[in-house]
């Protein structure tokens, strides 16, 4: 049932598509703005979130008469766009920063659980058994706690050399992934 090669494909996926060490920036100027950022309460949202679409998003689909094949092969496209993005530093996602307030908005969504995330959570389950896409989203959760937390930390080490190394090395990891779920669903 658990198999620690797919736990690992959804793990590395969501985590290219959550981009959250691409969002420490986001994540330091809403600590800035606010005073502090609630790691817990962003990260106990964004799992409320994930998890739900995980579970319900097929019946949203269905309600609107959109086959899973057609959801994931323009989940594809969003994940093709988004490692396009990193790779090539331009913005085709317009990303809010100031909309909102707070840990929820737009910390939880849209920056960690926003429409590539969701896209892709209906695309790995497809892919992938459901317990091995629910360990990838657990791990990820963790992995966003412990960046959230440690976002001024993560700040001074990394530099902003380091950061734009990180983005395109998984702008690439997604373009990949996109042309697998391409193939997969076509």
């Amino acid at each position: 049932m658990f198999s620690l090669k797919e736990i690992a494909s959804v793990t590395l996926t969501l985590f290219a598509i959550i981009d959250i060490l691409g969002s420490v920036p986001i994540i330091i100027q809403i600590r800035q703005r606010e005073g502090s950022v609630n790691a817990e309460k962003a990260t106990l949202v964004a799992g409320v979130l994930m998890v739900s679409f995980l579970f319900v998003g097929q019946s949203i689909l269905s309600l609107f008469g959109v086959d899973f094949q057609s959801f994931a092969l323009a989940g594809a496209i969003i994940i093709f766009l988004i490692g396009m993005e990193m790779i090539l530093g331009i913005e085709l996602f317009r990303h809010d920063p100031a909309a909102g307030t707070g840990s929820i908005v737009p910390l939880a969504f849209p920056l960690i659980v926003g429409a590539g995330t969701m896209t892709t959570l209906l695309s790995l389950r497809a892919a992938y058994e459901l317990p091995n896409v629910l360990a990838g989203v657990l791990v990820n959760l963790i992995f966003v706690y412990l960046v959230i937390k440690s976002s001024a930390w993560i700040e001074r080490k990394l530099g902003k050399a380091g950061e734009d190394i990180l983005r395109r090395v998984f702008g690439v990891i997604l373009l990949a992934i996109a042309i697998k779920l391409f193939k997969t669903n076509f």
